[in-house]
């Protein structure tokens, strides 16, 4: 699997789920916002400690997944 830098997995933060940069965002919150027609200008609006390349890392790991996955696999 890819190395992502930005996606962290702590089961102190966010029960596990991969996040950004340890932060209490998670990938899946980051595509859900994607998915649901938000771009990166308002996600980063939303969330002002969110960086650019932390989006873009986020949709990344979408592409690697087979197309009905439902957990990430980091």
């Amino acid at each position: 699997m890819k190395n992502f830098q930005r996606i962290t997995v702590d089961p102190q933060v966010m029960g596990g789920k991969p996040c950004l940069r340890g932060l209490r965002v998670t990938v899946d919150s980051v595509v859900g916002l994607v998915a649901s027609g938000y771009s990166v200008v308002q996600i980063l609006d939303l969330y002002p400690y969110l960086e650019k390349a932390d989006i873009i890392e986020a949709l990344n790991v979408v592409d690697l997944l087979p197309e009905n996955a439902t957990n990430i696999p980091i």
